[in-house]
């Protein structure tokens, strides 16, 4: 019994031990990670991404704080269009034609932005898979989700650029995107908001698509520009009855298509185009 007792005190003495190595190698993995997305080099950007998901997934406990870094980085500057290359002087007869690795410019800036995009497209790829949950098409399911799904996520991209954004099937907590930049198309087909969504001031300067998208908490488009189409055919708004806000939305483009929220409407905008207001308003149609 003595000996019993002792191993069963060494035993219970080294779980702390351990569990201290384990949040101390998980601190380290993690700083390590975010010091590589402020490289210069591209490839180790990427190496911090990937080392930032896989520790994610290994560590439930510190995912939010991970996808908090990784829409940090999506917050940074970055322009949607590539930068105009410097003219090319003209090649004399004789001369070579210059190198292809001089196409980006002298000084690289046209392939440090393609670089740069890329990471940008790999950084959304990672939320957009671990948010994911194809259960949303079927709320009737009992269906587990997915090893790789990241419950109860809050998503903080504030005036971040973002390219072809799909979170479709998504399944988030509060999401902030004011003021963000959709570059291309901008995908939420039966996502699902489980808390407030903001997508005030947003320019979505592409098509934006929010069929079947359910909204649980107060959802905010207002002064919203969308310059494509735009549907929202068939969202569930589920909050109170004045939750959702589309006051000073516009339509840049007349010819778009689009299908807005019950209670809402568009009427001729000054400049053109189209300006969203409640059903009840009086004015143009």
């Amino acid at each position: 019994m003595p000996a019993f007792r002792r191993q069963h005190h060494k035993e219970s003495a080294t779980v702390p031990s351990d569990a201290h190595a384990t949040e101390r190698r998980i601190t380290e993995l993690y700083t390590n990670a975010v010091a590589q997305l402020v490289s210069d080099e591209a490839p180790v950007r990427f190496g911090g991404l990937y080392a930032l998901e896989r520790l994610a997934q290994d560590s439930p406990a510190h995912r939010q704080i991970i996808v908090n870094v990784i829409c940090g980085y999506l917050r940074r500057p970055f322009s949607p269009t590539a930068p105009a290359g410097k003219p090319e002087p003209e090649v004399a007869k004789g001369q070579k034609e210059p190198a292809a690795e001089d196409e980006a410019g002298p000084d690289g800036t046209g392939r440090t932005w393609q670089q740069e995009r890329q990471v940008r497209l790999t950084a959304q790829r990672i939320l957009a898979e671990h948010l994911r949950d194809d259960r949303t098409k079927n709320p009737q399911s009992t269906d587990t989700p997915s090893s790789r799904f990241w419950n109860n996520i809050r998503l903080d991209l504030t005036g971040a650029t973002l390219i072809d954004f799909n979170l479709v099937n998504g399944v988030v907590a509060d999401a902030n995107f004011h003021g963000a930049t959709f570059s291309g198309d901008a995908w939420f087909g039966w996502a699902a908001f489980s808390g407030h969504a903001w997508f005030g001031e947003a320019a979505f300067r592409g098509d934006a698509g929010f069929d079947m998208a359910a909204f649980r908490g107060d959802a905010w488009f207002d002064a919203a520009a969308f310059s494509g189409h735009a549907w929202f055919g068939e969202a569930a708004f589920l909050g109170d009855a004045d939750a959702l806000h589309f006051e000073n939305a516009r339509i840049l483009s007349p010819g778009a298509s689009h299908a807005w929220p019950t209670g809402w409407r568009l009427a001729d905008a000054d400049g053109g185009g189209y300006t969203v207001v409640r059903a009840s308003d009086a004015g143009n149609s």
